[in-house]
């Protein structure tokens, strides 16, 4: 009944930007941080960021911050990853992921391609 389901990935240049979103359904979405994590080729899983539910407090990892942005719109039941700056080694599937109430994460959208390249 979960269902979180990602869309905006796709092909851009270095120093471009990208907005991916997260559209969550099957459960009270505000109640719930969200997270967005990231696998590249030959790479593990890589947590990227995270919001929590009222949208007030984000999180970031290292590689991401001050060219990524996470937002969510409760109305709206989504979430958005506003990338800027892009590097190639930002290529990867993009996924979102509900935080659920032991800190897990219990649910996965399918993933979305973004490539970065010339």
């Amino acid at each position: 009944q979960v269902q979180l389901v990602e869309s905006g990935g796709g092909l851009a240049q270095p120093g471009g930007s990208l907005r991916l979103s997260c559209a969550a359904s099957g459960f009270t979405f505000s109640s719930y941080s969200m997270n967005w994590v990231r696998q590249a080729p030959g790479k593990g899983l890589e947590w990227l960021s995270s919001i929590g539910g009222g949208g007030s407090n984000t999180y970031y990892a290292d590689s991401v911050k001050g060219r990524f942005t996470i937002s969510r719109d409760n109305a709206k039941n989504t979430m958005y990853l506003q990338m800027g700056s892009l590097k190639s080694e930002d290529t990867a599937v993009y996924h979102c992921a509900k935080m659920g109430h032991y800190w897990d994460l219990d649910y996965w959208g399918q993933g979305t391609q973004v490539t970065v390249a010339s």
